[in-house]
């Protein structure tokens, strides 16, 4: 392994994605510590990231560590996924609608409520602002409730990054299973084993639970506002 080349091609694939470390951080799973680390070849990073990277770069982890990487395109879908062309001259991506309401109240079945339906058309530039993940990784979902509020209303369409599974950002939004029923809520780790579930409606009182209780369906990149 090149040390001096992997770190060169992870500096060069976060500024061709337009990522600060901090984002950068949180697209591939670490800290934004561990990206400066990387950069400056102090630190080597594990399989996990080092995969999530090569998806990103559409590359290969041998080729990232090997050989200076090189962008052939700018970011958007995968090559299966062929854009379209909007009104306005930007390639556009398809983003799959799922006909499933997850309740910003009570909470709704996963199993039984989970229909996919259509696919939306979305620009790809609105959608790299959000996420770096493929578009494949991303579903809109409707909101139901009011413990969201202020920062989400009744009936918002949501977009769900479902690349983003794992609980390492603290105060972020997330599409979870609580014990078996779909909600979302913003999530806080508290302690070993512990998270805090938080609804932003100070009439709605926050849920202290076990991680083991929690499945972490995707994280609420965006949304979608009705007018």
């Amino acid at each position: 392994m090149n040390e001096t080349v992997l770190a060169k091609n992870i500096g060069a694939l976060r500024k061709h994605l337009g990522m600060s470390q901090e984002q950068f951080a949180a697209a591939v799973g670490s800290a934004q510590a561990n990206v400066s680390k990387w950069e400056a070849k102090n630190i080597v990073p594990g399989p996990g990231p080092l995969s999530k990277m090569a998806e990103l770069a559409r590359s290969t982890i041998s080729q990232l560590m090997e050989e200076p990487w090189r962008p052939t395109a700018r970011p958007g879908p995968l090559p299966d996924q062929q854009p379209t062309r909007s009104i306005g001259a930007g390639d556009t991506a398809a983003v799959m609608r799922m006909d499933l309401s997850y309740a910003l109240g009570p909470g709704t079945n996963i199993d039984d409520d989970y229909i996919e339906g259509e696919p939306v058309q979305l620009d790809v530039s609105f959608l790299r602002r959000l996420t770096p993940s493929p578009p494949d990784m991303l579903r809109i979902v409707n909101g139901v409730g009011d413990s969201m509020v202020p920062t989400i209303h009744d009936s918002e369409e949501l977009i769900l990054d479902l690349a983003q599974r794992r609980l390492n950002l603290q105060d972020r939004i997330w599409a979870i299973s609580l014990f078996d029923v779909g909600a979302v809520k913003r999530l806080q780790a508290i302690g070993p084993g512990r998270v805090l579930v938080i609804s932003d409606n100070p009439d709605v009182p926050n849920r202290e639970v076990g991680a083991e209780d929690i499945v972490i369906v995707g994280r609420v990149v965006g949304s979608i506002k009705r007018h």
